[in-house]
Order: C-alpha cells, then sequence, then structure tokens
C-alpha cells in the first residue's frame, strides 16, 4: 500500500504530465492551423504587392463611384421620442448589388479572363 508520500509524489508527477501535455497539444494545435492555412493557400495565384495595392485602389474607385448621397438608396424608420425629438429609428442600404458592381466593375479592369480547360467537366455533372 501507498503512503501519503508516495500518493502526492503520483500526483504531483501526473499533474506536472499533464501541464506538459496541454503545451505539447497548443503546439500541435498551432501547426495543424498553419499546415491547413497552407494548404489552403496551396492553390491561390499569387499576387506582387504592386497588384494588391491596384486591388485597393479598384475597390476604392468603385466604392467612390456609389451615390452614398442619394437618398432613394436607403430604408428609413424614425420614430419619435417622448419629448417630441424625431430621430432615426434604422437605416438600410437597399441596393448594395449596386455598389458591389461598382467595384466588381473596377477589380475586373485590372485582370483578362482565362480559359479554363476544365470548364465543360463541371458543366457535364
Amino acid at each position: 500500500m501507498k503512503t501519503k508520500e508516495d500518493l502526492e509524489h503520483q500526483i504531483a508527477m501526473l499533474m506536472r504530465a499533464l501541464e506538459s501535455g496541454k503545451a505539447d497539444v497548443v503546439d500541435y494545435e498551432k501547426d495543424l492551423a498553419a499546415a491547413q492555412k497552407k494548404l489552403e493557400d496551396i492553390n491561390k495565384p499569387e499576387l506582387t504587392p504592386l497588384y494588391f495595392d491596384k486591388i485597393q485602389e479598384a475597390v476604392e474607385e468603385g466604392v467612390g463611384n456609389f451615390s452614398f448621397d442619394d437618398q432613394d438608396n436607403y430604408d428609413k424608420e424614425f420614430g419619435m421620442e417622448y419629448d417630441g425629438k424625431v430621430h432615426l429609428e434604422s437605416i438600410d442600404l437597399t441596393c448594395s448589388y449596386e455598389l458591389v458592381e461598382k467595384i466588381v466593375e473596377q477589380v475586373h479592369k485590372l485582370f483578362t479572363e482565362a480559359e479554363c480547360p476544365d470548364e465543360d467537366v463541371f458543366n457535364k455533372e
């Protein structure tokens, strides 16, 4: 039969092993996340920093060409407070598709569309 000291020693050793295992799990989780990110990125086309800048400029130009001042682009709900003051309860952008179109239009100007030889394979399924 084990003594109290033996059991306390065993508990301390198990706690150290558990803590060590937790550290290993954290390291494995980081390694797994890094490997998953690399796998996700492996088939993405690479862009130079210059083209990332051009894409950002295209998005900014697309947003800049959208008329945020046009009141017809929004659904508005008003409310009235107890002291008679009118306030805006909510405002929703109703034509976000137009904003997206403006942005996509600018981004499309940066690229030419490549032919996809496998496109017929996807259409047959």
